[in-house]
């Protein structure tokens, strides 16, 4: 008897995707399984014959021969009518796997369940130990690994046993109607272990709170937001599991000169009103130092001033930004008699020529006179 096209079997277009593949399948072994069809001949067939298709067309070389060759190219290697139908669960694991903690082996879940926590510390850094870098000493409450039992939790000169109930699988199976599901087993929750007689420092935890000092490098460069990887330095595992990892989260203090946007620093340089007018030069700070600032004449406030390569080398790698000043021109205080006197017949002398020393006033006020005019009736 010849077969059926394996595409049709699973009612699949020629083209489609691995994903519409197990979605046609899932559908057609949900319907044909024989736990959902006990004693039925005719639907362990068309079982057996979904279950063939799928795993030819979902392996990529398989799939390849079949295309080219039809059922000639596969029926040595595909090895599907031969194989028996499998349990049920195995069909839908991935699914169930992550609403009852199962999936993989039992000692895949014990692992994931016995690791230690991540743990996270925030980290205060000035703004130029996080441009320059630095090595920074901290203290991080934890779970470490009990002295005593080393970790197992069993009292000293004991051993912890599998649990009674799971047989130290971690889990357990459940059948609900045709669903045959596994779930953390109740009596050790995935340990796969249980413990008699408890160690009295850490009462069968394996585990002690503890503080570690530890030395972080931080590297040049680093900005609020970045973290820092310690493998190993998070809470101790449980029962001896691995350590979780600490993770450091970067926060940069405000600074009170500076203000940094991805590798360029920005700083308002304030200037009087005679160095604002005539020009000069000016010193400025830069985190390498102090460096001079030529201010060219009639410079207005807002006026950016760019220095570059005085700004910060990125962690990531790239050269150094840039160092933007922003002028901001002082109004003169606490001015005396005089002074005012001297300002009052210098402005005397600018408003014979307002237009020439003053065009952005004088634009403004034109503007401002044209808008009431065209507000008339």
């Amino acid at each position: 008897m010849s077969k059926r096209d394996f595409y049709e079997v699973l009612g699949a277009a020629k083209d489609a995707t691995p994903a519409e593949m197990k979605k046609a399948y899932r559908r057609l072994a949900m319907k044909y399984h024989p736990d959902r069809n006990p004693d039925d001949k005719e639907a362990e067939a068309k079982f057996k014959e979904v279950k063939e298709a799928y795993e030819v067309l979902t392996d990529e070389n398989k799939r390849a021969a079949y295309d080219r060759y039809g059922h000639a190219g596969v029926d040595q290697s595909a090895g599907g009518g031969g194989a028996g139908a499998g349990n049920f669960s195995d069909i839908f694991g991935d699914v169930f796997g992550d609403i009852f903690g199962g999936g993989g082996g039992g000692g895949r879940g014990r692992s994931a369940s016995n690791q230690g926590a991540d743990l996270r510390y925030t980290l205060e850094l000035d703004l130029e130990e996080a441009v320059k870098g630095t090595n920074v000493e901290i203290e991080v409450p934890t779970l470490v690994t009990c002295g005593e039992c080393v970790g197992s939790g069993a009292k000293k000169g004991t051993t912890p046993i599998s649990c009674t109930t799971c047989g130290g699988a971690g889990q357990i199976r459940m059948q609900q109607g045709f669903f045959s599901v596994q779930q953390t087993c109740p009596t050790c929750r995935g340990k796969g272990k249980m413990i008699k007689d408890p160690c009295g420092k850490c009462r069968g935890q394996g585990r002690v709170e503890k503080s570690k000092k530890l030395s972080v490098k931080i590297p040049p460069g680093v900005d609020t937001g970045d973290r820092i990887r310690l493998s190993g330095e998070g809470e101790a595992g449980d029962l001896g599991g691995h350590a979780g990892d600490l993770y450091v989260q970067v926060a940069v203090r405000e600074h009170n000169i500076f203000v940094r946007d991805g590798r360029d620093l920005y700083c308002e340089v304030p200037i009087s009103f005679c160095d604002a007018a005539i020009g000069g030069d000016l010193e400025v700070p830069t985190l390498d130092g102090r460096v001079k600032l030529k201010v060219p004449g009639e410079t207005q406030t807002g006026k950016l001033f760019r220095l570059r390569g005085k700004g910060v080398a990125p962690v990531r790698g790239g050269g150094p930004g840039d160092l933007l000043c922003r002028i901001s021109v002082e109004t003169p205080v606490n001015l005396s008699k005089k002074q005012k006197d001297l300002l009052k017949d210098f402005q005397a002398t600018l408003d014979k020529e307002h237009k020439r020393h003053s065009p952005k006033k004088h634009g403004w006020f034109d503007g401002v006179k044209s808008f009431f005019e065209d507000m008339k009736p």
